[in-house]
């Protein structure tokens, strides 16, 4: 397995639409303005999340159960700035859609101008032929509030292409993220 580098990013990003939308060089000016870099960087792609959060709370005290989760858990948000509660956590969504070839694996990590702010993207997988929105979470590991920029880069795309094509796929398997958009929650 070899991580990709720009020139696949971009060939791949073209040929069969894997990344959309997709800018094929770093951005880091927006309108004239200093933005957290986005785009194809030399060997990834850093993602942007959208105007669409989910901010925990505990007002109604309930207890996270990823097989029964409630989604009173959460305050819908949509703005171009989420701020995150000290110690607490936030879901948003890419503003890319991904399709992951079947001899791909991509890895979700975060970016170190949120990381140095004590703001950490947890690490997630995309399988062989998953597709969608990427849901992304954002823990604010910090005692004081945290603030997360819709449309500005939040984390990096590393690509591992394999020499052999998976026996099953993540779309094989019909998973139960596959096809997302929006914020999705956790499913059993």
């Amino acid at each position: 397995m070899a991580i990709k580098s720009d020139k696949w990013i971009r060939r791949m990003a073209e040929s069969d639409a894997m990344i959309e939308p997709f800018e094929s060089e770093q951005v880091r000016y927006v309108d004239g303005q200093r933005v957290i870099s986005f785009g194809t960087s030399s060997y990834g792609y850093d993602v942007r999340c959208a105007n669409e959060f989910k901010v925990f709370t505990n007002i109604h005290s309930a207890t996270v159960d990823p097989k029964n989760f409630d989604e009173k858990s959460f305050v819908d948000i949509k703005s171009d700035v989420c701020i995150i509660p000290p110690n607490s956590f936030a879901l948003a969504r890419t503003v890319e859609y991904f399709r992951i070839p079947r001899n791909v694996l991509t890895v979700c990590l975060g970016k170190s101008t949120y990381a140095r702010c004590g703001i950490i993207v947890n690490v997630t997988p995309l399988e062989p032929e998953w597709e969608g929105h990427v849901t992304l979470e954002f823990s604010n590991t910090t005692t004081l509030p945290a603030k997360i920029y819709a449309n500005e880069g939040v984390a990096q795309m590393l690509f591992f292409e394999s020499d052999e094509v998976c026996e099953t796929s993540y779309r094989d398997r019909g998973g139960k993220y596959q096809g997302q958009v929006g914020v999705t929650l956790p499913k059993t």
